[in-house]
């Protein structure tokens, strides 16, 4: 089956965003990319700290509510219709549930060619670059750097400690 989606999982400042840009870079047709940090950025500032919507502990850790999870919900759903449509995607995610997380994109692309690619990182090597960013919350790369992957199977892996986000991206557009 034909690759119409390609769904990276990864921890915060795992490199994922930078993938993403290269892939739409190397791959020949056109690609559009969707992540979770879009999402998060579109929702009302009242859902930001509230127990409906996304809250992020001191710690790095995020909870999520009600609110968030249905609008999480028809956001997923709008990416796979707009994949059926016609539309090749990409889809930036982190998958706090680990599998939960990935069960839900797999029912709503069923039936999609989709490429299931985990996006690896030191801890370490990511907590580095959360503060490079300056726009996290400090300890969540070193959260999630593990967590995100435990029970989630993909068809391919890359691990962004050491390799840039051109070669990662090649690597994943060889699969496509």
């Amino acid at each position: 089956m034909t690759t119409q989606v390609i769904v990276l999982n990864g921890g915060s400042s795992s490199g994922k965003s930078g993938i993403v840009r290269c892939l739409q870079e190397v791959l020949p047709d056109p690609w559009l990319a969707f992540g979770v940090d879009s999402f998060v950025d579109a929702l009302p500032a009242k859902m930001q700290g509230s127990d409906g919507g996304i809250s992020f502990a001191a710690d790095g850790g995020v909870s999520v509510g009600a609110e968030f999870r249905a609008l999480d919900a028809a956001w997923t759903e709008g990416i796979a219709a707009m994949a059926r449509a016609g539309a090749r995607i990409i889809v930036d995610d982190v998958f706090l549930g680990g599998p939960h997380s990935q069960l839900r994109w797999q029912k709503a692309l069923d039936g999609l060619g989709v490429l299931w690619v985990g996006v690896r990182c030191d801890s370490a090597v990511a907590a580095g670059r959360e503060i490079a960013r300056g726009d996290r919350v400090r300890g969540m790369a070193a959260s999630q750097a593990h967590l995100v992957h435990e029970g989630v199977r993909y068809d391919l892996e890359v691990d962004t400690t050491h390799t840039e986000s051109l070669v990662c991206a090649r690597t994943i557009a060889a699969h496509v």
